[in-house]
């Protein structure tokens, strides 16, 4: 029997199984000393580290945030694969606001002033996004490589501007957010009631996003509208509008996301290169994809790609230096993996399709 014949479930288990077969080569590669038992150890160790999971908490803000974004705005119709350029551009927008309001030194309403002005940009952003792809009907992987490549050069030209180079300087950031008694209780109190603002907003997102997408009209438009635009308009609904506020939820997530990483977690907006962003907008959308666009889903697969980004860092703390740029292609390769042995993602029936109404 061909794998292609396989059930679904089978075909997961082989998908999971040469994945652990590749890492296990590679592992071998990298490490002639075979350490495997030693890695084997530290795995163990960490996955009870209350540290450690929340470090994997706070890198998965920005990615989940952008796969958030990316559902709605997909689901809808519209593919955004502009989340790149909104965390960039967020995350620039929240440091340049609250240095600005605080004279260099932001207290913490200054640091929130800032991070409600870079949401307000990048759904600005996203608009600009859905005006040139629903009224002049652009197409839509262009318009969002272009909102990615001048996100990529207008914020760093900017951060020259102010600051006189690409880095800006060292700002604080949010406090943590500490929940008496509750924090207290071991290995869930310090991961989920002593963390960043930002992982409270993640979570509560997350929720929001699979109950609005699944018990309310509104969700019923947004799926309707990718799948079949025709019969939404055909009950009554504007395809137009219901698109619209797709995409502009893709921008207000992503500023949230982009904007809690700079001012929630770095305190410093990097735009040499990639900038500070690097990549995590893109592996927001594979993490959507991974997730079959459900928020809970995608969320895990965001979960998931940080916490390999996270592993390398306490790897290389006990001596195995792993190269950050096989971390970096092992969310490309998982959803390749899984689109090709699985098959269970499926993309919205009308996506990337123009819309008029009442046409046939």
């Amino acid at each position: 029997m061909s794998v292609g014949r396989l059930p679904t479930g089978r075909r997961l288990l082989v998908a999971l199984g040469g994945l652990a077969v590749a890492a296990l080569l590679a592992v071998e590669l990298l490490f002639p000393a075979n350490p495997i038992t030693d890695i084997a150890v530290v795995l163990a160790t960490i996955v009870v580290d209350a540290n450690y999971v929340s470090s994997v908490l706070r890198l998965t803000v920005p990615i989940a945030f952008a796969a958030l974004g990316g559902i709605f705005a997909e689901k809808s119709g519209v593919i955004n694969i502009g989340l790149e350029g909104l965390l960039i551009i967020s995350a620039f927008t929240s440091l340049a606001a609250a240095a600005a309001l605080g004279g260099g030194d932001p207290n913490q309403t200054q640091l929130w002033l800032g991070f409600g002005i870079a949401v307000l940009v990048s759904t600005l952003f996203a608009l600009l996004f859905a005006i040139v792809c629903i009224e002049f009907k652009a197409d839509q992987i262009i318009a969002g490589l272009a909102v990615w490549l001048i996100a990529l050069g207008l914020a760093p030209f900017a951060s020259k501007v102010i600051w006189g180079q690409v880095n800006s300087p060292t700002i604080g950031t949010f406090d943590d957010w500490t929940v008496p008694l509750l924090a207290e209780i071991p290995f869930v109190g310090p991961v989920l009631f002593d963390a960043s603002p930002m992982v409270y907003l993640l979570l509560v997102a997350v929720a929001a996003s699979w109950y609005v997408l699944n018990r309310t009209a509104f969700g019923r438009w947004i799926e309707a509208s990718g799948e079949n635009p025709k019969a939404l308009d055909t009950v009554g609904v504007d395809v137009r509008k219901v698109r619209y506020a797709g995409v502009l939820l893709s921008g207000f997530l992503s500023g949230i996301g982009g904007a809690g990483l700079a001012i929630g977690r770095v305190g410093q907006f990097i735009g040499g290169g990639t900038t500070m962003i690097n990549g995590r907008g893109w592996i927001g959308i594979t993490a959507y994809l991974f997730g079959n666009y459900n928020p809970v889903g995608a969320f895990g697969g965001s979960f998931l790609f940080a916490s390999l980004d996270a592993l390398q860092f306490r790897l290389q703390q006990v001596g195995y230096n792993v190269p950050s740029d096989l971390i970096g292609i092992i969310p490309y390769v998982t959803v390749v993996v899984v689109l090709a042995f699985v098959g269970r993602t499926r993309i919205p029936s009308a996506a990337g399709e123009h819309y008029e109404s009442g046409e046939e």
